[in-house]
Order: structure tokens, then C-alpha cells, then sequence
């Protein structure tokens, strides 16, 4: 399966620089699942969090592909053409 253009033109993941949301922190809330973005590398929470993020992001900026800052996880999704790769 061809990858898309944006997980193509990722050459270097971007791994989150703590295990928490930033969002969630400033705001006392609470998260599942890290995820950090390939453009700008701030790491937000998943969409199973209750304020969803990370999609919050890609919504308010366009910056199409994550990465699962978990540990163990080397995988990287598109939002804008709803793409999955693994790394």
C-alpha cells in the first residue's frame, strides 16, 4: 500500500519531550494516549482523551501527521488523508 505524500515526506520522527499533554496540564485534565505532531513536535492527547487534542490541533493548524509518543508504539497517522504507517 503507497503511503501518502505527508507520511512520505517524513524523514526524521519527532518524539515528544515528556509523557504529558501539554493542553491538559495547563487546563487540569486528563488523558489516555500521547501523541506528537511531526510538524511543530508538541505532544497532545488522543482522541479516546476526553478534549481530543491533538485533533483540536490539526484542526486549528493543518499539520497533517502524528506519532505515538507511547512507549513501544513506532507508528505515524495522517489526518488529512486518514493514512497509518509504521516506523
Amino acid at each position: 500500500m503507497a503511503l501518502c505524500s505527508h507520511l512520505e515526506a517524513i524523514t526524521e520522527v519527532k518524539v515528544g519531550s515528556g509523557h504529558v499533554c501539554e493542553e491538559c496540564v495547563k487546563h487540569h485534565g486528563k488523558w489516555l494516549h500521547l501523541r506528537t505532531c511531526q510538524t511543530c513536535g508538541v505532544t497532545l492527547c488522543c482522541d479516546d482523551s476526553p478534549a481530543k487534542h491533538m485533533t483540536q490541533h490539526y484542526h486549528e493548524t493543518e499539520h497533517p501527521v502524528v506519532a505515538s509518543a507511547e512507549p513501544g508504539e513506532n507508528w505515524l497517522w495522517c489526518y488529512k488523508d486518514n493514512a497509518f504507517a509504521e516506523y
